[in-house]
């Protein structure tokens, strides 16, 4: 275990150039902090990317023979391609998507593989993030471009097993460096900074946005972090404090933003005060200047991400505050922070004369499909997230009201969704409207629902129109099979009772010529004639086996 102090430049044992000196002083660094990094550096979000390239940049300066070069989502990837070949870049700052994006574009005269065989340094920087984000794959793709040969470094505020497997796979002689700090803070194991002070508030779900709300009408003057746990929740939510929370600037950001995204993190940097409503996506390395509250409106899905929510205020010394909502059921989570992040939580009580809000958030909905269709998102999302909460012994998906929850989302009405098939929503009056009428407020978007509709009604009225003549032709098709069928049928029977009763006469009349034949009281030539009469061909006694009569000499 290695410990690093603070300490003077000058006390380095290589001293360090004069112009490198000169960046440290600009920046306000008269003493080393624990970390100083460069090279290939990899980091998971394009925020702390654009950060760190920020700072580099000071370093860089001065060097005008070293070129660096930022590589992140949300840009044009063929301009990163040609601003790489014009002016190179002897460190490159990039997110783990564009990265890998770039060692595949050998078609665009980009051989990056071949650019880092020379590769000194890689930083993979919030390492633990980077594996618990998905972007492990994408990551062993990107070392399997790198020189063996290298020195690597993993930067992590929490060590988790994943970060350990590749510590142990990828690196060879790993030196662990902790890094704490003096004084009495050092003796203390929070892991939380020492000047945060950690508040939570227990209310209901139907309560909690007006507190949020009251919150920040009090606090107008101060910068927040406003965590919610979905994206969705973020673009509701959102939507709703701007519209109701005059004289506060309210920002919104999460990761399925696209251009817009860097430009809103960079704006929120430079504000004195307000909101920037968001999800776990700023919740690592991100240093906003001056955050005064941290609040956390929805618990993060586990508890080390609790603690890294905090950490963005209360930085470098300075004092900052946060706060976290939560549900009556889930109260004991305070003890489990304590306990399980050594996070210790005071409460705060519930604010009075909060006012109810929910209504003025139902009639925007009412007035506007956007919002609307917003607040159902959002409700399905953060049911889904709930379900998926690390820490399922204390939030139960099964325990939660619903009722008030919908309450709280002021929805009009309940979404169709699997988690709540089969339940009764007793506390929960849906509001007395067909939700399909809604417009949207936004006049071509509206224009474009109405033709969409106009299109989807024809489509039914077509399709029901061929399924009924489908069905009308296949009725006239099998009446008609029934018809002729019935009718074969007759005929068959009629034609089967005249054979039967035509021949029983013929028979009878024959049997009662022959019978009078032979007892004589007809003659042969009688005989012959009855048979003729009644259709037979010419016939003999010969022919019916009767002997012939003696004839006169």
């Amino acid at each position: 275990m290695e410990h690093v102090t603070e300490g003077s430049w000058e006390s380095l044992p290589l001293r360090l150039h004069p112009r490198v000196l000169g960046a440290l002083r600009e920046l306000g660094f008269p003493y080393m902090t624990p970390v100083q990094v460069g090279a290939l550096i990899i980091t998971p979000t394009r925020e702390l990317a654009v950060q760190i390239d920020e700072v580099l940049a000071h370093f860089t300066k001065p060097f005008p023979q070293f070129s660096q070069i930022l590589w992140i989502g949300g840009r044009n990837p063929g301009e990163d391609v040609e601003r790489f070949k014009e002016q190179g870049g002897n460190i490159i700052v990039a997110t783990p998507g564009r990265l890998e994006d770039m060692f595949r574009r050998k078609a665009e005269g980009l051989d990056l593989a071949s650019c880092v065989r020379s590769l000194d340094v890689l930083v993979l920087d919030e390492a633990d993030r980077l594996l618990d984000m998905g972007f492990e794959a994408s990551i062993n793709t990107i070392l399997e471009f790198l020189p063996k040969q290298r020195r690597t470094g993993l930067f992590s505020a929490t060590q988790t097993q994943e970060v350990e497997s590749l510590v142990r796979a990828g690196l060879r002689n790993p030196v662990r460096i902790s890094v704490k700090e003096k004084g009495a803070a050092a003796s203390c194991t929070r892991k939380t900074p020492s000047r945060l002070e950690n508040y939570y508030m227990v209310c209901k779900a139907d309560e909690k946005f007006n507190q949020l709300v009251h919150f920040l009408r009090n606090h107008k003057q101060e910068k927040h972090l406003i965590f919610f746990s979905t994206c969705a929740c973020v673009e509701y939510y959102g939507k709703a404090l701007e519209a109701l929370v005059k004289g506060v600037t309210i920002m919104c950001i999460h990761g399925k933003m696209k251009h817009k995204r860097n430009k809103i993190f960079m704006a929120f940097r430079k504000l004195q005060s307000g909101a920037l409503v968001c999800t776990d996506v700023m919740a690592r390395g991100i240093d906003i200047p001056e955050v005064n509250w941290v609040l956390q409106y929805d618990p993060p899905s586990s508890a080390s991400a609790f603690v890294h929510r905090c950490g963005r205020t209360a930085r470098i010394g300075h004092g900052g505050s946060a706060l976290v909502f939560l549900l009556p059921m889930e109260e004991s989570y305070v003890n489990f922070l304590e306990i399980n992040q050594k996070c210790p939580l005071q409460e705060m009580k519930l604010q009075k004369d909060t006012g109810d809000l929910l209504p003025k958030l139902k009639s925007m909905a009412l007035a506007d499909r956007a919002v609307f269709e917003k607040g159902m998102k959002a409700f399905v999302s953060y049911i889904q997230a709930y379900a998926k909460h690390e820490c399922s012994l204390i939030f139960r998906l099964k325990d939660l009201d619903f009722a008030s929850l919908a309450r709280g989302f002021a929805l009009l009405r309940m979404p169709r969704m699997p988690e709540l098939r089969g339940k009764q929503f007793p506390g929960f009056v849906p509001a007395d409207v067909n939700t399909d009428t809604i417009p949207f407020k936004d006049k071509i978007r509206e224009k474009q629902r109405q033709k969409l509709l106009e299109q989807q009604k024809e489509k039914r009225e077509n399709d029901g129109r061929k399924k009924f003549l489908k069905n009308k032709a296949w009725s006239k098709q099998k009446a008609k099979k029934e018809k002729k069928k019935k009718m074969n049928e007759k005929r068959k029977r009629e034609e089967g009772s005249d054979i039967e009763d035509g021949d029983m006469e013929e028979l009878l009349n024959d049997t009662r010529l022959l019978k009078k034949f032979k007892k004589g009281k007809i003659t042969e030539e009688e005989f012959e004639k009855g048979l003729l009469a009644s259709g037979k061909r010419t016939v003999t006694t010969a022919d019916l086996g009767v002997p012939a009569r003696e004839q006169d000499c």
